[in-house]
């Protein structure tokens, strides 16, 4: 599997999510996840599904130090009371002494990003996560995040797919050593049925869907992948033996649109770049 470093951090560059999948779901499809070649899991405390993330690994045999487990704390835990026992709490469902990458999930309105900053370095320290890392920032509250952080924040989860320009917070994470993780790369299901994605990928072999996330690896980000389908997690995995043309990463760069933003929940979201 390709990796995308960032100061220190090895992150394969194709991740399973499992945003919006239930406890079923979830232990359905990680055994086929593993099954085609994929150890970088992302989940969340909000996501509800940590649990059955850590059963179905467990379950499966997967050893702990061929994976790369990523989790992200809720904005109802930052504060010195709950976040270190929020991260205690994910630990324990994901079976595991510490995770390899933990999150910000949200910077939301009520707390200070200096203050998340200092509770999400607390449990670095105590040896919770290896890497730490946001989600959701503006290139604003990332410089920031970056400024006040003792330890590296080696990437910035951000929604990325073929209908939102998100160049300019890319260029500012990539000057600054972060690395871009891309969720939401299906556009909420657009991408598969999307006729210049298909076009592109035909004289490939590939699906519009392998063509999207093949566009976010090929500019350096870490893509996280979704299907709720065993049979289809390997059509996902498949992206590694194809290239795409200058010509065809211009095409995709031509559907990003002023509306292309999907996820924006008040509170929660910053004032997103231009």
């Amino acid at each position: 599997m390709q990796t995308i470093k960032a100061h220190g951090a090895e992150i394969p560059a194709l991740g399973f999510g499992v945003f919006r999948m239930t406890e079923a779901e979830v232990e359905r499809v990680v055994p086929a996840a593993l099954e085609a070649g994929l150890r970088h899991f992302d989940t969340a405390q909000i996501y509800g599904n940590e649990a059955a993330l850590g059963r179905a690994l467990q379950k499966a045999g997967a050893r702990r130090n061929d994976l790369f487990l990523t989790t992200k704390v809720w904005v109802d835990n930052y504060n010195p009371g709950k976040f270190a026992a929020s991260v205690d709490e994910s630990l324990e469902k994901l079976k595991v002494d510490q995770v390899d990458l933990l999150l910000l999930h949200w910077p939301a309105d009520k707390v200070a990003i200096a203050e998340q900053i200092a509770m999400l370095n607390a449990v670095k320290d105590a040896g919770k996560t290896r890497f730490i890392g946001v989600s959701n920032q503006n290139i604003a509250q990332m410089r920031e995040s970056i400024a006040l952080s003792p330890a590296p924040i080696v990437t910035n989860q951000i929604e990325v797919h073929p209908y939102l320009d998100q160049r300019a917070v890319a260029a500012a994470a990539k000057a600054a050593g972060v690395a871009i993780t891309a969720y939401y790369g299906m556009a909420d299901g657009a991408v598969p049925g999307d006729p210049v994605l298909k076009k592109i990928g035909a004289p490939y072999g590939k699906s519009a869907a392998q063509v999207a996330l093949r566009w976010l690896v090929q500019q350096g980000f870490v893509a996280l992948s979704k299907t709720a389908k065993p049979e289809r997690v390997a059509e996902n995995a498949a992206i590694f033996d194809f290239t795409l043309s200058d010509t065809d990463m211009a095409a995709i760069g031509t559907l990003a649109r002023p509306d292309g933003r999907l996820v924006n929940p008040p509170g929660l979201a910053p004032a997103w770049d231009a």
